[in-house]
């Protein structure tokens, strides 16, 4: 009988160590996991009882702040935007039964006051109710405004940082749509066509066009392959892989120099000169620009898309026998987000340098006191400053005379490039040929901000459609 009885203690003992460790497991080790999935709606409910934090544009303007409904033990907070539509994207909504999204997922500890361990205890050995911070952006709103009226209802994106900062001063995202109304609208948002909670600003991907030869050429002249004096033969068609590969108009350059080719937009120069180039170290200087990575912004990493080149949804590298010298002028199998455009152009306007993109700026508590304040982090030196030099003047002429005329801004130097890529499979454009592009910064001799503007689905060029998109932005950031 005693040896049965040890069996069964010995058993039980087993099984309530079993049982200890998956508590332990799913309450400790896993328990940032859980607190974050958007199926656990428990954090979720227990923040209605919090006031969540402000959250504001860099003049003050209110996007987001919490409202009181009811009194006593049923009082709570629910969210409202008094903005709507405008900062739909990046902030995104935060509401008990619908989760949170974007921005507001992304900082949702702070803005609840659970981003300190020692508060968080005694709120709970007090009973006190946790109180949340409040966090200012670098976002303006006016900037803001401005994309979107030059967008003027078309699909497509503007993203505008400062070089030196990283600040990130606009990220527009159109078709867009008002918070306020997921609560009783979200499955009718996600049914859309229009995909208006698809963020175009860090996941919509797009081929970028000739705006990815400022890439190629900072790969050549910074690797050593060619310098500002070399001449590459430029007709009017070249065959790559068995395939024509033509200028636009059929234009013929002759023996031209990288600065040349950029201003005019020669495809056989940089298709040439991808070639040079080769794809290792072609793909070595996509990744110093942020490619084939997540960009490091403060936004929840599976809501952001990579850019790259890719097969079948999977990123492919230099080893997967890619066609560098279409790669080389924004074709071939490759995507980008605006974010990591304008990634490239504030690299450049930042003496080569790259800066993590950062949409928060500061974070005060309930008295109002600073508790965080962002700080600039360096990313990765891309290219060397002699290099950046020779592009930003290149770049300059591109605005100046030649494809980007018209995103000059009176008085103002800007330099850019833009692009327009070919999409006549894309289902949703329903014909319409064009993805236009812009990428560039001003003021050119002392850069306050570097700018991506994307339209989807036009009959338009990046000269003609997205530079005056840019411009405007541009202006409204640099009076």
């Amino acid at each position: 009988m005693n040896d049965r009885i040890s069996r069964l203690f010995g058993v039980i003992t087993v099984l309530f160590v079993i049982l200890a460790g998956f508590t332990a497991w799913w309450t400790v080790v896993r328990a940032e996991e859980l607190r974050g999935e958007q199926a656990n709606k428990r954090p979720l409910f227990e923040a209605q009882k919090v006031k969540r934090g402000t959250i504001r544009t860099s003049d003050g303007t209110v996007i987001a702040v919490s409202n009181p409904v009811g009194r006593g033990e049923s009082r709570r907070f629910v969210r409202d935007y008094p903005l709507g539509g405008l900062f739909g994207h990046p902030i995104g909504y935060s509401f008990a039964e619908q989760g949170n999204s974007e921005f507001e997922r992304y900082h949702n500890e702070t803005l609840t006051g659970e981003d300190s361990e020692v508060d968080s205890l005694i709120d709970q050995l007090t009973g006190a109710t946790p109180v949340g911070k409040s966090i200012t952006t670098a976002l303006d709103a006016d900037a803001q405004q401005t994309a979107f009226d030059l967008l003027a209802g078309q699909g497509g994106s503007v993203v505008a940082i400062e070089p030196d900062t990283g600040k990130v001063r606009v990220a527009a995202s159109l078709p867009t749509y008002d918070p306020n109304l997921v609560p009783e609208s979200l499955p009718e948002l996600n049914g859309d066509s229009s995909a208006p909670l698809l963020d175009r600003a860090t996941q919509g991907q797009y081929p970028p066009g000739s705006t990815f030869k400022v890439v190629t050429a900072a790969a050549a002249l910074d690797s050593g392959a060619i310098d500002s004096t070399t001449l590459i033969d430029s007709p009017s068609t070249l065959t790559i892989q068995g395939q024509p590969l033509s200028n636009f108009g059929g234009a013929s350059f002759g023996q031209i120099d990288v600065q040349t080719a950029l201003t005019n937009s020669a495809n056989t120069f940089f298709a040439t000169l991808g070639e040079t180039v080769g794809s290792d170290t072609m793909f070595e200087y996509m990744d110093r620009f942020g490619f084939n990575a997540k960009p490091r912004i403060d936004l929840p990493r599976d809501e952001l898309s990579v850019s790259g080149v890719f097969e079948g949804g999977s990123l492919v590298d230099s080893s997967d026998g890619v066609d560098v010298a279409r790669i080389a002028i924004g074709q071939e199998r490759l995507l980008v987000t605006p974010l990591q455009m304008a990634e490239v152009a504030a690299a450049v306007a930042n003496d080569g340098v790259l800066i993590e993109p950062r949409i928060w700026t500061t974070v005060r508590d309930a008295d109002g006191r600073v508790t965080a304040r962002m700080e600039p982090e360096r990313q990765s030196e891309v290219m060397s400053a002699a290099t950046a030099g020779e592009l930003t003047e290149a770049m300059t002429d591109v605005v100046s005379e030649g494809t980007g005329t018209a995103a000059a801004l009176s008085g103002i130097d800007v330099a850019g490039k833009t692009g327009t890529a070919e999409v006549p499979g894309r289902a949703e454009c329903e014909g319409l040929p064009n993805q236009a592009w812009f990428i560039g910064f001003a003021p050119a001799d002392d850069p306050e901000i570097a700018v991506a503007a994307t339209v989807e689905c036009t009959t338009g060029t990046g000269g003609s459609v997205a530079a005056p998109i840019a411009a405007g932005v541009m202006q409204a950031l640099t009076d």
